[in-house]
């Protein structure tokens, strides 16, 4: 995995059982003593971990001072990598990204059971392998398989697309193509119908959500701008309440561009505010300028 950018940069229990939104939850009686997550209304609120710094568990340490909602509600692991073995493509993890998984019972359960949905992200590892150039459907299928196989295995709610890195041409493999993207997200939308598929809308791939008369764009159950500390409006779906024109670094974006972008995206009506980089330096009060303006509520820290 890369380095974190500027810019923005074990298995599954088998007593666990899964939901009709695709959390996965502890058996009855765990599930009894457990608190119900509370609810929020306005946008939803998603961030990125760099999981070679920081924990996941990050994400659950916020909540609302007005009703006690989890501040976010959807929270990316980043990231794993599309990699490539010198014939096909493959899914990889690093270290970092290893031990998140080996550890979901207390990296991403916590967080599942606060009701945030924990996403994997997949990124270019500088290998030529990418979204957009596998050399066939079934090229595109396999690699689907193996996404959809690590979101089952380790209990996850869904995948992102993030098409950087790449580097295509390299080691041999092909240019970007037209067919690719679209084989490769229709397929892992039949094997996982009921789990979150995302898109960070940069690179080759986000270019090309439509062949042969077919488009993927409203597959996408969200998407969002690349550019932290800007506003623009990404490709995808068609409904506003499924974008985030705003983005934000929480480490190198300021609090008042970032209540801007949280007020503008209110009063423009889209559904989601993506964050970038949560650490584990307290940051309720940088928080609590785009909160206050998504939900009316400040933030409230809980180590």
């Amino acid at each position: 995995m890369s380095a974190p950018r500027m810019r923005r940069r074990t298995l599954l229990s088998a007593l666990a059982a899964t939901t009709a939104a695709g959390v996965a939850v502890p058996t009855a009686a765990s599930a009894y003593a457990r608190p119900r997550p509370r609810a929020k209304t306005g946008p939803i609120s998603v961030v990125y971990i760099e999981v070679n710094n920081e924990s996941m568990t990050n994400a659950a340490r916020y909540t609302l001072s007005k009703g006690g909602a989890q501040v976010f509600d959807v929270a990316v692991i980043f990231a794993a990598n599309i990699n490539y073995d010198g014939a096909n493509a493959y899914l990889h993890f690093n270290e970092n990204v290893q031990n998140v998984l080996d550890n979901v019972a207390t990296q991403v359960r916590p967080l599942q059971q606060k009701g945030i949905k924990v996403l994997l992200s997949i990124l270019g590892n500088h290998q030529g392998a990418g979204f957009a150039n596998f050399p066939s459907q079934q090229a595109a299928d396999a690699f689907a398989q193996e996404l959809a196989d690590a979101v089952n295995q380790y209990g996850l709610d869904g995948i992102d697309f993030d098409d950087e890195y790449v580097e295509y041409g390299t080691n041999g493999t092909g240019q970007p193509n037209d067919f690719s993207f679209v084989y490769l997200v229709q397929a892992l939308r039949q094997k996982l119908p009921n789990k979150l598929i995302t898109l960070y809308d940069i690179g080759p791939a986000s270019d090309r959500l439509s062949y042969n008369g077919v488009s993927i764009a409203n597959t996408f159950d969200y998407a969002w701008n690349p550019w932290y500390g800007s506003w623009m409006v990404p490709s995808g779906p068609s409904d506003k309440a499924r974008l985030s024109p705003a983005a934000v670094s929480i480490t190198a974006t300021s609090s008042s561009t970032a209540a801007s972008l949280a007020q503008r995206t209110v009063d423009e009506g889209y559904g989601v505010f993506l964050t970038y980089n949560l650490t584990s330096t307290t940051t309720a009060s940088y928080i609590s300028a785009f909160t206050n303006k998504l939900y009316g509520s400040s933030a409230i820290y809980t180590p």
